[in-house]
């Protein structure tokens, strides 16, 4: 089966650390762009970070720089979201996406658009 599946998701206190995977099915994650998104109850969904596929640079949203790492690891087929110094407004569903363009048009892409995406997996942030 072709399918994006996403892991490590939890309940933290402020301040603490959680580890986000992502791992591909049924395809090579190499050729792709691939990123995070994350969606709060209520809230738009927002664009996290993603690394890009041609040349590996990433992007970060302006909020997680400085406290959150996006990494691949080509040969297991997966991609990570480190999170630290983690804050209640972290607290969202945290889905990643893959597709073949690049990734200064990653983020603005609708969900529908998208070549693969994820089922999510929540964090909460709560003391």
């Amino acid at each position: 089966e072709v399918q994006l599946v996403e892991s490590g998701g939890g309940l933290v206190h402020p301040g603490g650390s959680l580890r986000l995977s992502c791992q591909a099915s049924g395809f090579t994650l190499e050729a792709y762009t691939i990123g995070w998104f994350r969606q709060a109850p209520g809230k738009e969904r927002e664009g996290v970070s993603c690394i890009n596929n041609s040349d590996g640079e990433e992007y970060s949203t302006d909020s997680v720089k400085g406290r959150f790492t996006i990494s691949r690891d080509n040969a297991k087929n997966t991609v990570y979201l480190e999170m630290n110094s983690l804050k209640p407004e972290d607290t969202a569903v945290y889905y990643c996406a893959a597709d073949l363009r690049p990734w200064y048009q990653f983020f603005l892409l609708d969900r529908g658009e998208f070549d693969y995406w994820g089922q999510g997996t929540q964090v909460t942030v709560s003391s």
